[in-house]
């Protein structure tokens, strides 16, 4: 996971190629994060470097590509309109100490909370944001600063060069793997452009991207009060935004790798880069799904793929900008759309009815979602409420009991199923105090007991037993029963039976744990 250049010559002459190639298709992407974001074309440039730079030396995910993203351009709009852009790059600058906090105390594993219907409802919504992402290079500006859709000759060379683009991706691999499909389909559609004279948009046209090295640059920022209340609460969601995007892609480029990533290294290298690039003039990103299977697609596996995709966008922006800007917009839609199909995973339009329904609901939730609100944290989110949900809804139906007559002739009800919150109405119905014996005992042997609700049920059936003029015992707690009701203190007070003659133990659960009686 340390290790920069992979020891294999074939390896690195394959990471710098799509290190090359990735940079290439970096370049559209960050310009036009920058103007959604409504800040300057090199304001993404420079994020897309020192971030990527950065995060692949830091970070915990060999071959993942990171830099501008979408996801944190809808987020900052704001923020710059009303306040400028020395508030943002404060912004960016505490956005990455938040999430260097969340890496050193380990929060990265939580992702693992994530079901599988979120992480498919998260991919296909992702393709889809970027296929309709790539629609808008198919309009031209309008009168009244309205835009057309192009028509016409110009359309039809647009589409013949994304076709050329993705006929080339897809089949050269069939003959040769000796240079990235996705870097010959670049060349050769710039290559057509050039030498038929065609008349088609290219990347001079977006914007130009000849700049300097990103200079150091401190916000201009008032160190006050006012100044933190207006920058933590976007630093907070830009950094759970862009940890989320790059944990999940972390995950991802797992699965097409078939390796492992270090999620809580991956954090701390997302903090160090966006924290870096606060101080660079940048708008602050996290790891992109498109670059990334770009980069994975066309060889690259070590951190030098991610260093050397860094390095060559830096060359463009200070002395090849006139090279790069002569691309074809066409030539570029191609590959994201080769990366859109790639990146949806077609398979899940398959799993209606071989998958329980609600997860399949909770796949195309998370897709529309992403797709409504182009905010993939808040589709995760949802997504990973709405399983929260459906697994307590589901669980709270198997709380049960047997019931019988002991030895002794008291009633015993062995429960069997998890005891939470979602459960414990269906926990009271079980019981009949009126109908029981005197002595009654709940034998949690096939049973936990989960949360404070479940304490408060165990008081409430208690009480419900004594009012009939009854007595409750319980027996037979887990570790996990016994730990809680220590904690629970004086909270919950129920017998709890100490040996088969039901002796009363105590009066109070917590003092009988804390006198070391042993509970069964």
């Amino acid at each position: 996971m340390f290790s920069i250049i992979s020891k294999r010559p074939e390896s690195i002459k394959n990471d710098l190629l799509s290190g090359l190639t990735v940079a290439l298709a970096l370049v559209p992407e960050a310009v036009a994060f920058a103007i959604l974001a409504h800040l300057h074309p090199l304001t993404g440039l420079y994020a897309a470097f020192t971030i990527g730079l950065i995060a692949s030396i830091v970070g915990g995910r060999p071959g993942m590509i990171s830099g501008a993203t979408g996801a944190i351009a809808v987020v900052v709009g704001t923020l710059v309109l009303t306040h400028g852009e020395e508030y943002l790059f404060a912004a960016v600058m505490m956005m990455g100490l938040i999430q260097i906090i969340f890496g050193i105390l380990k929060m990265g594993k939580f992702i693992r909370l994530v079901p599988h219907p979120v992480f498919l409802g998260f991919v296909n919504g992702l393709a889809l944001v970027i296929l309709i992402a790539q629609f808008e290079h198919f309009k031209v500006p309008g009168p009244n600063d309205t835009h057309e859709w192009i028509a016409g000759s110009a359309l039809y060379i647009m589409i013949i060069l994304i076709v050329i683009t993705m006929a080339i991706i897809q089949f050269l691999p069939r003959f040769t793997k000796a240079i990235p499909s996705t870097l010959a389909a670049i060349i050769v559609g710039t290559l057509l452009v050039i030498g038929l004279n065609l008349d088609t948009r290219t990347v001079a046209d977006m914007a130009s991207i000849k700049g300097v090295f990103p200079p150091f640059h401190l916000p201009e920022v008032d160190l006050s009060w006012e100044a933190f209340k207006i920058v933590f609460p976007y630093a907070i969601i830009m950094a759970l935004v862009g940890l989320i995007e790059s944990l999940l892609t972390l995950n991802l480029v797992d699965e097409l790798t078939e390796t492992t990533g270090h999620p809580n290294r991956e954090c701390i290298g997302q903090g160090v880069a966006n924290t870096v690039t606060g101080m660079f003039s940048g708008m602050g990103g996290c790891a992109m799904v498109g670059q990334s299977i770009i980069n994975i697609k066309s060889g690259g596996r070590s951190r030098l793929s991610g260093i050397s995709a860094s390095i060559f966008l830096l060359i463009f922006i200070l002395y090849a900008s006139s090279l790069i800007e002569v691309i074809p917009i066409a030539v570029l839609v191609g590959v994201m759309f080769m990366v859109v199909i790639g990146t949806f995973e077609w398979g899940s339009l398959r799993l209606l009815g071989k998958i329980p329904l609600s997860d399949w609901i909770i796949i195309v939730a998370v897709t529309a979602i992403t797709v409504a609100s182009d905010n993939l944290a808040l589709a995760v989110i949802v997504g990973v409420i709405l399983s929260a949900l459906v697994f307590a809804w589901e669980h709270a139906k198997h709380i049960d009991a047997v019931t019988h007559l002991d030895s002794m002739g008291n009633k015993v009800y062995e429960i069997s199923g998890p005891l939470f919150f979602a459960s414990i109405s269906n926990f009271q119905e079980i019981f009949t105090p009126k109908d029981d014996t005197d002595d009654v005992v709940v034998d949690f042997k096939n049973s936990r007991i989960a949360d404070h609700s479940a304490l408060e049920a165990i008081e409430k059936l208690a009480d419900r037993y004594d009012r009939a003029g009854k007595r409750l015992h319980i027996k037979h707690l887990s570790k996990e029963c016994r730990l809680l009701l220590k904690k629970a203190g004086p909270l919950v007070e129920v017998n709890v039976v100490e040996d088969p003659d039901y002796h009363v133990a105590a009066d109070n659960v917590a003092d009988k744990v804390n006198s070391g009686l042993n509970l069964k």
